[in-house]
């Protein structure tokens, strides 16, 4: 297609920022979404230098009119639905809000796409924590879901909405099944820039000791810039389909707080303690995915994994100190 313009639900989030940067680069007109575009900081995009080069809306996914419109506006070849809250932990605090904006937000966007832009392909958001708990055993794209948190469900539910809309409408329409996949960009309310932020502080004098709960959970834990490449290629192939992505390895999260802690010269035995109050209601022992399928269709494979995705965040904190969203 000569002509390529991406629209992209959720840009101000940490994969928004990397996509938006993405595609960019390779000639893409970008245009993304944010409640109030208005008002929004667009953090992330500022931090990457490329926040005058893409086009900003005020949308809101669970807002049908509201997609409708940017929709019509943007005519997108390429639409990208990253939206939704993110958080597996607030989560269990605000399940309505997080099953209202995943769940509908993704229904929204498709049905616009049917109505509207058929022709548009589509890349949705898809999450490892559907999966559950697999006690140990590489997911696929064929492992049952069992989600163990109101994300994990909601997600699990917006996977099987893009499958009913590709069987049933003949939608271009993809699920990229993530493994966790870390950067500078996210927010400190995630464990790993929690740590990592941590780390650099603690190395520059604050004294503080870091509170984090079970250390022994295990997860895939991937490099964020790498993981856009995998959705921008789901959307290029001839046929399309589900891909989980993912390193295919999976450390402890005492694993990435020692390779954390290290990247700062120091021993995190001395600075870390246990919160019992931290630990979910429900969490996953161990998180795995195994890629074959995005390996052989799209030639993607992983080539940055923990400890250098802990080393680069901790190396990152000199300089990066913008909440992304």
């Amino acid at each position: 297609m000569s002509r390529r313009v991406a629209l992209i639900f959720g840009v101000t989030g940490q994969d928004g920022a990397y996509l938006a940067q993405l595609l960019l680069e390779k000639g893409y007109e970008v245009h993304g979404t944010s409640r109030d575009a208005d008002v929004a900081r667009f953090g992330g995009l500022t931090t990457l230098g490329i926040r005058d080069r893409v086009t900003t809306h005020s949308a809101s996914p669970i807002d049908f009119r509201s997609v409708f419109q940017v929709v019509q506006r943007v005519e997108p070849t390429e639409t990208y639905n990253l939206s939704g809250q993110t958080s597996v932990a607030l989560s269990f605090v605000q399940p309505v809000e997080t099953m209202e904006s995943i769940v509908t937000g993704t229904l929204n966007i498709l049905e616009t796409l049917r109505l509207v832009s058929p022709a548009s392909r589509f890349y949705n958001a898809g999450s490892s924590e559907s999966f559950g708990d697999t006690r140990g055993e590489p997911a696929t794209e064929t492992t049952a879901f069992r989600p163990r948190s109101p994300y994990g469900v909601a997600k699990a539910a917006a996977h099987w909405q893009v499958a009913n809309y590709r069987e049933s409408y003949g939608l271009f329409a993809c699920s990229g099944i993530l493994f966790n996949h870390e950067s500078p960009l996210r927010p400190e309310r995630f464990v790993t820039r929690k740590i990592c932020a941590a780390a650099r502080r603690i190395a520059a004098g604050s004294g503080e000791t870091l509170r984090l709960g079970n250390l022994q959970v295990r997860r895939d834990w991937g490099w964020a810039p790498e993981y856009v490449d995998a959705m921008w290629r789901m959307l290029q192939a001839d046929e399309p389909d589900d891909y989980v992505v993912a390193t295919g390895t999976t450390t402890s999260l005492e694993e990435f707080v020692a390779a954390a802690f290290g990247a700062a010269d120091l021993d995190w035995r001395a600075h870390v303690a246990f919160d019992p109050s931290l630990a979910r209601p429900s969490d996953i022992a161990i998180s795995v995915g195994r890629p074959d399928r995005a390996a052989e269709r799209l030639g993607w494979r992983a080539t940055i994994a923990m400890p250098e995705v802990a080393r680069r965040m901790v190396a990152a904190e000199r300089h990066v100190r913008t909440d992304p969203t």
